[in-house]
């Protein structure tokens, strides 16, 4: 019977294998082949930890790594449908049009946000384990999330009432240094328009001797309600975000959610959609973990010169 690590390990094989083929044929056999066990055995442990048959995440890479492609000047719907193995134009716009609710020659006119397929790779998980990095045991890891879905966000003029910090880079630190009922305190703010969220502040907006991570909650730009004693307000400029959102987990692993979800953020190439990193527009969030929809931060990011 393999075990769990075992079966992180086929894969993390397929997933290489899938990852060198976006762009060339595929067959299960080809696809299966090093892993040491059968067509059979291999495809049912990847359906096991992935959640999903091989081809239909095969198909979603696929259709993902074409949104990348299509976001770029001066695509043809055709050649993308034909480099990413797609049989025809139509067939890759009806899987196009189901995976994200958009024709491809829609969305290359349009520019709406798209949820991507960003899966992690299984390796970061077996070797964090063998390195001794993570205390998670066998049954919580298998637990945690294997997708993160990315989309832009546009967010428009606002305020943030916010509570600062001394020292503190992030939420357990905060927790220490102003306490834990700043939450409570946001969520009575009236009128808000977005839940509270967690908040690491550009260099330029910290107060002297304050702390880059703060908790703070989004009101109109023309608000005029009270600010609770020892919150101060910021003004928040228009700005576009890369939101990150993982698929949903269980509670009693959210921070091996978050960190699967920083992973990915750490190796995400916005080139590749058409924007750039661009800390300087605002605060990068993280709004409250919660199972069942998942660990959601956002980073700002501009649309990279034509």
């Amino acid at each position: 019977m393999p075990s769990y690590w075992d079966k992180l390990k086929v894969v993390d094989h397929m997933q290489e294998v899938i990852e060198a083929h976006l762009t060339a044929p595929l067959t299960l056999a080809a696809l299966t082949r090093g892993t040491g066990y059968s067509v059979f055995h291999a495809a049912r442990m990847f359906k096991e930890i992935t959640g999903k048959t091989p081809f239909a995440y095969l198909r979603l890479r696929r259709l993902s790594a074409a949104a990348e492609r299509l976001a770029g000047e001066h695509e043809r719907v055709i050649d993308v449908a034909f480099d990413f193995v797609f049989d025809s134009h139509e067939g890759f716009t009806r899987a196009f049009a189901r995976a994200f609710g958009v024709t491809p020659t829609a969305f290359m006119r349009t520019r709406p946000e798209l949820a991507l397929f960003m899966p992690l790779p299984m390796r970061d998980h077996y070797w964090r384990q063998q390195r001794g990095e993570t205390q998670m045991n066998e049954q919580a890891t298998s637990a945690t999330v294997q997708t993160v879905f990315v989309q832009i966000l546009e967010r428009p003029a606002r305020k943030a009432i916010i509570k600062r910090g001394k020292k503190a880079g992030h939420y357990f630190e905060y927790c220490e240094e102003v306490g834990c009922d700043v939450w409570e305190k946001l969520l009575a703010i009236p009128d808000a328009i977005h839940e509270p969220m967690g908040m690491w502040l550009p260099e330029s907006w910290r107060a002297p001797e304050t702390s880059i991570y703060v908790q703070g909650v989004e009101v109109a730009v023309d608000w005029a309600g009270e600010v609770p004693a020892g919150f101060t307000t910021i003004d928040l400029p228009p700005c576009k975000m890369l939101v990150f959102q993982g698929e949903p987990y269980d509670d009693a692993i959210f921070e091996a959610a978050i960190a699967q979800v920083w992973e990915v953020m750490k190796k995400y190439r916005p080139e590749t959609i058409g924007y750039r990193w661009a800390d300087e527009d605002g605060p990068r969030f993280q709004l409250e973990p919660q199972g069942e929809r998942g660990y959601i931060e956002g980073r700002p990011v501009r649309p990279v010169a034509g």
